[in-house]
């Protein structure tokens, strides 16, 4: 059977001879209905995910699915099922081929719980935004559910929760070490990072008879085997020489971390572990690696190829309905209401932030769409998304302006292991121009039918400050009064370890933004984020941040506390206390103190707002305690007032119990607080 008419010609690498399916659906099939109504009587492939399903390429089970339907392949969807038996499992009958099951755009623990683990009563990704919705671990939970429901199906895990616990890794909420969650989910593979090439090429190869356990050369891969006997094992402990070369064996060698019964208990060789593996993520030099779980060895092959840009449009282009599922009525999905009128320009981000994610699942190397592409998509959005007055939400990606940056030496790009391109400097080898970018701005202004084009994404301001040109479009054309950036601290201690440039570098950035406002006769504001309790940061370090924002005359409203999520390399510093950005040998490793106790995470959060009466009486403790009663009193170069207001600090601010936060149970829908200048 041919490709339906409505598939977009895709590139060389997603075409394999299609199966079974007709036209593509207006909506994938959530029920027997809609599957009658197209005419199947079975899926090849069911997905089933935490979310709700929205079909639009900022929802990763709708991009794996139509990219599976243009394949050919009947793909159904079952969105957060109730997972107390498996009969909602069966909803849309035994699939063909397999199920793939996620956790879906969030992980599930960190989708439920605040940093402080405290549970969360919304949930962005459900309709209605009503929490409880997914159970914790859902891929797990999930995965044992399809299990019972058809015992013979392969099932294929994938989605962020899978990708970024691929391997042994420290689960915060239960504050141990887990095994890889392909061992706890029982599941056949898993498929880890930008996984459109992996999901068809498992596809077509399941279709044409295969086991999972022959899919063991496809990258961005996981799965469970033996090492082959002509591999060479090269231990973790080897790759902190100075000299790599001594390192390198001929033919083929595979990197043995760690077992899962080591790391569980000796932090040193969890940071170990963790330092190989990201020195491992470049695709360009990457080798496979394996860690022993119990009798068996976990096997992850490589990460996968970059997309190109031809690859990225034929995705985007792809048929989606862009809305939710007709199921769902009018409720409301608050994530689907936060970016139906934003596009995606590009992927990945060579930042390396150590608390941020986004480089283990999408990589380091920035996937771009072509200019035809992200305008066709404006159009639609002008065309067919209800609701749309003219204002594009946001243009922009992990990242507001890496927009076709690269290195300049392919041969250089495929052989680097440093884990940021612009720390502790911006690399000479790295193509820092913003000239793609505006003119894709300028062309973006130019649709008709558009009248405001935002930024929203987070702008990398050390890359912008290389271009005021680009300042200038930004400030001039694409701000609404107040523009968002992460500076996450002043101090250079903690900044070191989230491995982001100095404070000197945002006051650069400012002064352009100042300067530009100006010229454009606006007055705007710069929003800065600051975290609190990162690993490596002391009572010091929180205690001049908050002097800084006072004398900056910022007051922040909401604020994060560093959570550590799976796979980060902060999340190893909190975890291991050890500093894996440097060598980690046994005796010899950099320390790195890590904020745990819920007194002192309380203490660096007061920091932030240590403008709310709620946070001074702990804040004159703690400064009395660090010899700096100076800073209480009433001038503006003292931090806290020595008189409390009546009816206020007698919370958990203050350390007794029952008290209750001032923001407890209202809605969040972003990853970081939002300060408001006063």
């Amino acid at each position: 059977m041919e490709l339906q008419a409505s598939a977009p010609n895709l590139p060389a690498t997603f075409v394999r001879p299609p199966t079974s399916a007709g036209r593509a659906a207006p909506f994938l099939p959530m029920s027997r209905a809609e599957m009658a109504a197209l005419g199947w009587d079975a899926c090849d492939i069911v997905l089933v995910t935490g979310d709700a399903y929205v079909d639009h390429p900022s929802f990763g089970m709708a991009i794996i699915g139509r990219l599976l339907e243009s394949q050919g392949f009947r793909v159904g969807i079952i969105a957060q099922p109730d997972w107390q038996s498996a009969e909602p499992f069966k909803a849309l009958g035994q699939p063909r081929l397999f199920f793939g099951v996620t956790g879906g755009n969030l992980d599930s623990m960190v989708n439920r719980y605040t940093a402080d683990r405290r549970l969360r009563h919304d949930d962005a990704y459900t309709a209605g935004g009503e929490g409880g919705k997914r159970p914790d671990r859902c891929t797990i939970v999930y995965t044992q559910r399809c299990r019972e429901a058809y015992k013979g199906v392969p099932i294929i895990l994938g989605g962020i929760e899978a990708s970024l616990r691929r391997i042994a890794h420290y689960d915060y909420w239960s504050d141990k070490v887990r095994r890889s969650i392909l061992a706890d989910a029982k599941a056949d593979l898993l498929i880890y990072g930008n996984a459109e090439r992996a999901v068809c090429e498992v596809a077509h190869r399941l279709a044409a008879g295969a086991a999972p356990q022959d899919l063991d050369s496809i990258r961005g891969v996981a799965l469970f085997r033996r090492v082959p006997e002509h591999y060479t094992e090269l231990p973790a402990d080897d790759l902190d020489s100075t000299d790599e070369a001594a390192t390198r064996k001929p033919g083929d060698t595979v990197i043995r971390l760690p077992a899962y019964e080591v790391v569980k208990d000796d932090k040193e060789a969890y940071a170990r572990a963790s330092r190989v593996l990201h020195r491992e993520a470049n695709p360009g030099n990457a080798r496979p690696m394996v860690q022993r779980h119990g009798d068996r060895d976990l096997w992850l092959n490589p990460p996968p190829i970059p997309l190109t840009s031809e690859e990225m449009d034929a995705v985007y282009d792809l048929p989606y309905a862009r809305a939710p599922h007709p199921a769902y009525g009018d409720a409301k999905i608050p994530a689907w209401d936060m970016i139906k009128f934003s596009v995606t320009i590009m992927r990945g981000c060579f930042g390396g932030c150590t608390f941020c994610s986004i480089t283990e699942h999408e990589g380091r190397v920035i996937q771009n769409r072509s200019e035809g592409s992200i305008l066709k998509e404006i159009e639609q959005i002008r065309d067919k998304t209800p609701g749309f007055t003219g204002v594009i939400s946001d243009v922009g990606g992990p990242t507001a302006n890496m927009y076709r940056m690269a290195c300049k030496d392919p041969k250089i790009e495929a052989a680097c292991r440093l884990p940021s391109c612009v720390f502790p400097d911006i690399c000479p080898n790295l193509n820092t121009s913003h000239d793609d970018l505006i003119r894709l701005y300028r062309k973006v202004r130019e649709v008709e039918g558009v009248k405001k084009v935002m930024v929203a994404s987070g702008v990398r301001y050390d890359l912008a400050v290389r271009s005021p040109e680009y300042v200038k479009e930004l400030v001039t054309h694409h701000v609404g009064g107040r523009l968002k950036i992460a500076p996450e601290h002043t101090e250079r201690g903690p900044l070191d370890k989230m491995m982001k440039p100095g404070i000197g570098t945002y006051d650069r950035f400012k002064e352009m933004f100042d300067e530009a406002a100006k010229q454009a006769g606006k007055k705007y504001y710069l929003i800065p984020y600051f975290i609190a309790a990162h690993p490596g940061t002391t009572d010091e370090d929180m205690m001049h941040l908050a002097l800084w924002l006072k004398k900056n005359d910022y007051r922040a409203d909401q604020v994060q506390t560093f959570l550590p999520s799976p796979m980060a390399t902060a999340t190893a510093m909190y975890h291991t206390e050890i500093n894996p950005l440097r060598g980690v040998r046994r005796g010899g490793s950099e320390s790195v103190e890590a904020i745990k106790g819920m007194r002192q995470r309380r203490l660096h959060k007061a920091f932030l707002r240590y403008h709310d009466p709620e946070n001074w009486p702990l804040l004159r403790e703690a400064l009395r305690e660090m010899g700096r009663a100076d800073l209480i009193g009433p001038r503006p170069d003292q931090l806290v007032p020595f008189s409390q207001p009546p009816g206020t600090g007698m919370g958990k601010a203050e350390g007794k119990p029952g008290g209750r936060p001032r923001h407890a149970g209202r809605p969040v829908f972003t990853t970081k607080g939002v300060p408001l200048r006063k």
